[in-house]
């Protein structure tokens, strides 16, 4: 009873929160909205056992994506009103990607079932139901897995490395800091010891 009470709940709280994270008219607001979201999604994730999945689910997406999201929105000075000035003109073209995306959900779920596949076996782990879930996921990653999570790993190596090259590129106009001319300044090259008469002031 409480299980299918937490279920409902968190279900709930989830379907609201992602529409208001879509028709929220301030993007501070769809962003919290979608922090909120993500909470009850980690909600579920707990209830069906993938304590694993909702771990990551607050850890990655909500105390970092989410976060980052909202620094972006916060600092960045975009006119949302212009941008959405164009949603009824492109209302047809989102309506037939969503039919499309929903038609190859059914098919892959259709191809899925005539496959003849039992899901409850499929889903069923390999170690057995002593093993907790975290540890099923370690020993699947690490070995039958293990070069796709490095591939992975290295994709976002490269990723990391374009985004810093793209942001340190050189720039006409843009004054750097030469910190080796700096440590090899002389004291009498920064100061300039001056006595300037009664009233006068100094020169600079």
């Amino acid at each position: 009873m409480i299980q299918a009470f937490a279920f409902y709940l968190f279900a709930i709280v989830v379907l609201l929160s992602g529409a208001m994270t879509i028709s929220s008219r301030n993007p501070v607001h769809s962003v919290l909205w979608l922090i909120l979201a993500f909470f009850n999604a980690a909600g579920l994730m707990v209830l069906v056992g993938a304590e694993f999945i909702a771990m990551l689910l607050v850890i990655v997406y909500v105390g970092a994506v989410a976060v980052l999201f909202l620094f972006v929105v916060m600092m960045l000075d975009i006119d949302f009103t212009e941008l959405r000035a164009g949603f009824v003109r492109y209302a047809a073209i989102g309506l037939a990607l969503a039919v499309a995306l929903v038609c190859e959900i059914l098919i892959g779920i259709g191809a899925w079932s005539a496959g003849g596949i039992d899901l409850a076996r499929r889903a069923a782990p390999v170690e057995g139901s002593t093993i907790p879930n975290i540890q099923a996921i370690g020993n699947l990653l690490y070995t039958r897995y293990l070069f796709v999570f490095e591939g992975a790993g290295l994709v976002l190596l490269v990723a990391m490395i374009g985004a810093i090259v793209l942001t340190h590129r050189e720039r006409k106009g843009v004054r750097v800091q030469n910190v080796a001319r700096q440590i090899a300044r002389r004291p009498d090259e920064a100061t300039r010891n001056v006595r300037p008469d009664v009233g006068r002031g100094v020169q600079l």
